[in-house]
Formats: C-alpha cells, sequence, structure tokens
C-alpha cells in the first residue's frame, strides 16, 4: 500500500507536455477563502473544505489525462462540487470556471464550446442558491471569467493537439525515410555482393581446378580472387554510408572480367554517352545485375551488350543465348524487382523479352 502510494505521489500528476504552469491555476482556488475576510469559519466548514479541495486537486489533475466520458465525468463533478458550495460559499464559482477548462479536452471544438455554455448555465442556476449581494459575488467572476478562461483553454488544447499530429507526421515521414533507405541499401547490397560473390565462386573454382596443373596461373587467379573480394568489401561498405556512385566504366570493365571467368564471350557496343551521375549509376547496377543473372543462371556461351542514345533516351540492351526461352519461367527476384523500381525512379522503363535466351532493355533519360 505504502508502495503505491508513493509511485503515486512520485509520477507527474499532470502530464509534461502541459508544463508546470498548470499547477499554479490551482492558486485560483484562493478566491474559496474570500468570505473568510469578514466571517469566521467553524470548525466543520474548515474541515469540509479541505476535504473539497483534496478532492478537487485530485479531479482536476486527473482531468488532464482523462479521456472520452471520463473528460463530461470530470466537467460533471466540478459543476457538483460548485453547486454543493454555493449556498455557503460564493467562492465556490471558481470550481465553475475550472469546469469550463475542463471541457477544452472534449474531442471536438463544436462539443467543447456546448459544454462550456452548460457549465455557465448550471453556474446561473447555482447562483439562485446564493442569497442576498452575495449572488453577484458569485455571478461576476463566473460570467466575466467561464468562459474566456474556457475558450482560451480550448485554443491552447487544439495549438498542442496539432503539434503533436505535426510531430507524429514527421515520425511517420523520418520512418518511411529509413525504410526507403533500408530497402535501398538492400537492393544495393543485392546487386553488389551477388556479382561480386559469383566472380569470386567461379574464380576460385578455376583455381581449384588450375592448382594440379598450373600453379602459376592459379596464384593469378587467387591474387584476382584477392582484388575481388577487396573491391565488393569497398563497394559495400560505400553502399551503407550511402554515398556510392557506381561509375558505369567500372561495371562493363567488372562484367567483362566475369563472363571472362564463365567463359561466356562478350560482344560489347558502348557508345561514350555523358549521364547525370543517378542515371550512370542506375545503368551500371544493371548491368551489374543482368551480368550476374548470365553467370549464375543463364547457362550461356555468348552475350551482347549494347549502350546507345536514342530519342534523348540512354538505351541498354544485354542479350544471351542461354536457356531460357519462354518469358514465363522468369523469375522477378529482388535483383530484378530492384532494377524496376530504380528505373522507374527515373521515368524510364524496362522490358524482358525471352526466346533465344533472355533480352533485357532499358531505357532512361539521357
Amino acid at each position: 500500500m505504502m508502495t503505491t502510494l508513493r509511485h503515486a505521489l512520485a509520477r507527474p500528476w499532470i502530464p509534461p507536455e502541459y508544463g508546470r504552469l498548470q499547477y499554479l491555476w490551482l492558486l485560483s482556488l484562493g478566491y474559496l477563502f474570500w468570505k473568510f475576510g469578514y466571517m469566521t469559519p467553524g470548525a466543520l466548514e474548515i474541515a469540509l473544505l479541505a476535504l473539497t479541495l483534496v478532492v478537487f486537486v485530485a479531479l482536476y489533475c486527473f482531468s488532464f489525462w482523462a479521456r472520452g466520458w471520463q473528460v463530461h465525468a470530470c466537467v460533471a463533478a466540478g459543476c457538483l462540487l460548485g453547486a454543493l458550495w454555493a449556498r455557503w460559499n460564493p467562492g465556490a464559482a471558481c470550481f465553475f470556471i475550472f469546469a469550463c477548462a475542463m471541457c477544452a479536452r472534449m474531442p471536438r471544438p463544436g462539443h467543447a464550446v456546448g459544454g462550456m455554455l452548460a457549465v455557465l448555465a448550471g453556474g446561473v442556476a447555482a447562483s439562485f442558491l446564493v442569497s442576498g449581494p452575495m449572488q453577484m459575488v458569485f455571478l461576476l467572476p463566473l460570467l466575466l471569467v467561464g468562459l474566456p478562461v474556457g475558450l482560451s483553454t480550448l485554443m491552447d488544447q487544439r495549438l498542442r493537439d496539432s503539434r503533436a499530429r505535426l510531430t507524429r507526421k514527421q515520425e511517420e515521414v523520418e520512418h518511411m525515410a529509413r525504410i526507403a533507405e533500408r530497402e535501398r541499401i538492400s537492393r544495393d547490397l543485392h546487386d553488389l555482393l551477388g556479382h561480386s560473390l559469383s566472380t569470386i565462386a567461379l574464380k576460385a573454382e578455376l583455381a581449384g581446378k588450375l592448382a594440379r596443373r598450373d600453379l602459376a596461373a592459379c596464384e593469378r587467379e587467387i591474387a584476382d580472387i584477392e582484388a575481388s573480394a577487396r573491391n565488393a568489401l569497398a563497394e559495400v561498405r560505400a553502399a551503407v554510408t550511402g554515398y556510392r556512385e557506381s561509375g558505369l566504366a567500372q561495371a562493363l570493365a567488372s562484367a567483362r572480367a566475369s563472363l571472362l571467368a564463365a567463359d561466356v564471350v562478350l560482344d560489347e557496343r558502348v557508345e561514350r554517352i555523358d549521364l547525370a551521375p543517378a542515371v550512370e549509376h542506375v545503368v551500371a547496377l544493371a548491368v551489374r545485375e543482368a551480368v550476374t543473372n548470365i553467370v549464375r543462371h543463364a547457362r550461356a556461351s555468348r552475350c551482347t551488350l549494347s549502350l546507345s542514345r536514342e530519342d534523348g533516351h540512354a538505351v541498354l540492351r544485354v542479350h544471351d543465348d542461354g536457356r531460357l526461352r519462354d518469358t514465363d519461367e522468369i523469375r522477378h527476384g529482388n535483383g530484378l524487382a530492384g532494377m524496376q523500381e530504380r528505373v522507374t525512379a527515373l521515368g524510364g522503363r524496362m522490358k524482358l523479352a525471352a526466346g533465344d535466351g533472355l533480352a533485357l532493355e532499358l531505357q532512361v533519360p539521357a
């Protein structure tokens, strides 16, 4: 029991985003003690007032956490306390003023304003319980302060809600940006590592065959494996940091090496075209992915690779004479899907066709 009480006292009574100013508004309850300047209270009245203040402070703090019907219950409880004390203490008008402020936490502005008007009407009705000139002491603060306090609290609450929604939107945008960046890195790593590891695997297989026949050639292949591994490591590091711009010349040189290691004859027809860095990056990755698929899956003996400018577009065509004879056999894995996404993002298009092997055609703005 004591542990629970300590935890309750230790936690913030009002949500931290509302600030500490909300605690200062409780000083307005001092209006309840105004009558004691001209009238000596009895012990019972002091005890009841102290109990009422404890209950109301708890109600006031809870109203900041309340949602839905709980807000209406807090407003009704505040009005009830004001009505119960109206006959004995004109300062009870402050309970109705606090109830007007509580209405600001209703979900819709129209409901909140309607709730404030209902509270004011209830306060006016309660004023008939106050006799003599004390009735005006009860009514004036309620009518002059109640609605302005409620409306200012409503505007502050709407501004706070707007800031919260904006913060959530910013978090969603940042989250989507992180997802897009992870997808980009995933696609690029697939393209880079798939190509590099295929080359390393082929060269390692070749080195194993040469180890028993030609030690010098085996050593050269092992050196190429080391160089390919170091190059792949450097590219992976660059891709992860997001600063990699894969050059087309490097991609073509790597493609020649991979096809040569796989005993695929390359017919290369590449024009010199000045491409924007983003476009060159996409074309280079497309060359890597196409050659990787040829080396891994096509079982081809010949590959034709061309790059030309046509009607303001850079057109890449890659064709192999592999085993694929039907477009239904094409498996759209991560590599092809990533290639399609990158090309589409640049406003280009990609086409695949199967017949005497697989033909890839890619058009991007030059």
